[in-house]
């Protein structure tokens, strides 16, 4: 089977891209509000309307091809079967439940439904890529730069570089306050090397949380895990950087080039790195097998 990055690689370069509610499972969902247009959505009132339902919270797109969470499907699913089948699916997470937002068509119009879910609650499955997405769906927010360059629409920092053997996606922006390495951190006492790893792992969650949205949710139909299952300690448990690791890394006293803060290995093979520098550059790796 080719490798995805061999696939995407070949399509690019071969000039294949160019860039009422249904009835709800009681025990999974509730319907909490609905938005009325009488036509289309303009693309900033379904954003404003989505963000004042939200929050502060990130809304995150559903993915059709990807891992199905039962409480979305009970929706989902009745609803595929109708006339006015979804047109798209979002899902927030921080909050005290779920809440799942849904765009329908209704006559000249469209409707945007709004779902609480009970809990986001598909069992944890091995990362997978899609070994043949669909350039025009994985590509959709970026514009080609080059033959195997793309930038993002609204963020010329975030760019993916696509080759035989690897997918990059690099954004970079220079922070005002890097990420400082204690030079004396090997003679500090147990309790404070743990207190100071502690913190450190913190940094790194958030910005682990910062790559998601960067590159995770900026792209569709290449992972089968869904954009909320990445953030899940039981989802990236085993992949995500150890506290001996880190401490091992702080005990040099000096700043490496970057740190490694998620790794793990595809079940189709292919291997997937998260690193950062502490000073505003971000990366994630898709090494073909």
């Amino acid at each position: 089977m080719r490798s995805i990055c061999k696939c995407l690689f070949f399509l690019l370069c071969f000039g294949v891209c160019a860039i009422a509610a249904p009835a709800v499972a009681k025990a999974l969902t509730k319907i909490s509000g609905a938005v009325e247009s009488k036509t289309p959505f303009s693309g900033e009132r379904l954003f404003a309307v989505l963000d004042s339902a939200g929050g502060t919270g990130t809304w995150m797109e559903w993915d059709s091809t990807g891992v199905k969470d039962p409480s979305i499907m009970s929706v989902v699913a009745p609803s595929m079967k109708t006339v006015q089948k979804p047109q798209m699916v979002w899902v927030i997470s921080e909050r005290g439940k779920p809440l799942m937002a849904i765009l329908f068509s209704k006559g000249a119009g469209e409707v945007l439904v709004f779902y609480e879910l009970s809990a986001l609650d598909a069992k944890p499955e091995p990362l997978k890529l899609n070994p043949e997405p669909d350039p025009q769906v994985f590509l959709r927010d970026y514009r080609q730069e080059s033959p195997t360059v793309f930038v993002h629409l609204d963020k010329p920092n975030l760019k993916i570089s696509i080759s035989e053997k690897l997918i990059r996606f690099t954004y970079e922006k220079a922070d005002k306050t890097p990420l400082r390495y204690d030079r004396d951190f090997a003679k500090k006492t147990f309790v404070e090397k743990r207190s100071e790893v502690r913190s450190y792992m913190d940094y790194f969650r958030y910005e682990y949380a910062l790559m998601l949205r960067a590159f995770v949710q900026s792209v569709r139909g290449l992972f089968n895990w869904q954009p909320w299952h990445w953030y899940m300690d039981s989802w990236n448990h085993s992949a995500f950087i150890k506290a001996d690791e880190l401490e091992a890394i702080l005990s040099k006293g000096f700043p490496p080039e970057y740190v490694t803060i998620f790794k793990t290995r595809a079940a189709t093979g292919e291997t997937v790195e998260f690193r950062v520098n502490g000073n505003g550059f971000f990366e994630m790796d898709i090494f073909a097998p």
